[in-house]
């Protein structure tokens, strides 16, 4: 095969197994994306980016934070993020991706293990697949098997098995299923096990925990506790925050290849997630009015739909197979709805679902609606 024949017949394979994606335009109520607290848009963000240009903060960054990159607002919003989320120091990078990248690429060392939940982000899958640990994968949100794989690492054959640290890889709030971590009893599965913690707070910072700084809570001051906090969904800009003990930073600084060898991020964007957090912690009725419309919105899936709730701004409705999740999807669209369908391999084998997120870009009467219109295409489209 020659030229972008061999991509055509990969193409041809997914759409014949339901699995290829493309682009859509963002059309009808928002339940799909992750600006829970419509901070994307709104006027106080658009104001501060415009103060920004106006007293001469640049849009690029033009180098690496190495070289002549680093702005006074990267400085600047790393201080304020980590006095924010309760950490030593923080170290802002361009994407949550990059960020989960750098820390499981770098971090863990040759003899250490990784153990990591079974629904971890693709980025940390990723980072750990690029690092010299050893990897095992516990079962979901079970402290138990967590422990049970450090110790059978550590009681392994071999003159250097379980030698090194381990290491517990979580999300504090899962993307596709919207339930918590059981982060106290895996704290003490790494205190126990002298292990280190590493939590992907995407999807609670700003929304969960006290004045939306997240589940970890005061576990991310413990001198064995690396939290990552994106940026680019509750606060409404864009990049992610590595929360660590200082020394944990400063290596990142000097060893992190994609810190090391990236362009700094938008000093621009650095100035907006500074509005953010300034914004989450002077403007608490944002996240209060959220976990309302999240607490009226579960029990009406519940009530209405039969819908397990999961106390969280996101609710997966397992369809079950690609095809009938495309078609709720398409369904939905199609009455106004912006509610995406996610399939395998993003989520495993027999689990497509609708992903139904809550933000405050859409009110409770709309809400309503929305149940109701799923409770509908739902009977439709009953197997």
């Amino acid at each position: 095969m020659r030229g972008s024949e061999r991509y055509e017949k990969l193409l041809a394979e997914l759409e014949r197994r339901g699995r290829r994606r493309r682009l859509s335009p963002r059309e009808g109520a928002d339940f799909a994306s992750n600006d829970y607290l419509a901070l994307a848009s709104a006027p106080a963000m658009r104001q501060a980016l415009h103060a920004a240009i106006e007293r001469g903060v640049p849009a690029g960054s033009g180098a690496s934070r190495l070289l002549r990159g680093n702005d006074p607002e990267h400085e600047a919003l790393e201080q304020d993020a980590a006095r924010f989320f309760g950490a030593e120091r923080a170290l802002y990078f361009s994407s949550g991706f990059l960020a989960n990248y750098a820390i499981w690429s770098l971090l863990p060392q040759r003899g250490d293990l990784v153990v990591h939940d079974a629904l971890i982000h693709a980025s940390c899958r990723d980072g750990m697949r690029a690092g010299a640990a050893s990897i095992a994968e516990a079962a979901h949100n079970d402290a138990g098997a967590f422990e049970d794989a450090i110790r059978s690492w550590r009681s392994g054959g071999g003159s250097s098995a379980g030698r090194g640290r381990p290491w517990i890889a979580v999300e504090s709030l899962y993307s596709m299923d919207g339930d918590r971590a059981p982060l106290e009893a895996l704290a003490e599965v790494a205190e126990r096990h002298e292990a280190m913690l590493v939590i992907d707070e995407a999807h609670s910072s700003g929304v969960l925990g006290e004045a939306g700084r997240g589940l970890a809570g005061k576990l991310a001051a413990a001198p064995n506790v690396v939290c990552l906090h994106t940026c680019g969904k509750a606060l409404g800009a864009s990049g992610a925050l590595v929360c660590a003990p200082a020394a944990v930073i400063e290596f990142m600084v000097n060893r992190s290849r994609p810190f090391i060898y990236s362009t700094a991020p938008s000093p621009l964007m650095a100035a907006a997630v500074r509005t953010a957090l300034g914004l989450i912690e002077r403007e608490p009725e944002r996240r209060l009015a959220l976990l309302e419309l999240i607490a009226f919105t579960n029990r009406a899936i519940e009530e209405r739909c039969g819908v397990a709730q999961t106390g969280s701004q996101i609710i997966p409705v397992i369809t079950g197979t690609a095809a009938r999740t495309m078609q709720l999807a398409s369904a939905l669209q199609s009455r106004g709805f912006d509610v995406r369908g996610i399939r395998p391999p993003t989520v495993p084998e027999g689990t497509s679902r609708l992903r139904i997120s809550l933000t405050l870009n859409v009110d409770r009467a709309t809400c309503a609606a929305m149940v109701e219109a799923l409770a509908e295409e739902l009977a439709r489209l009953a197997p």
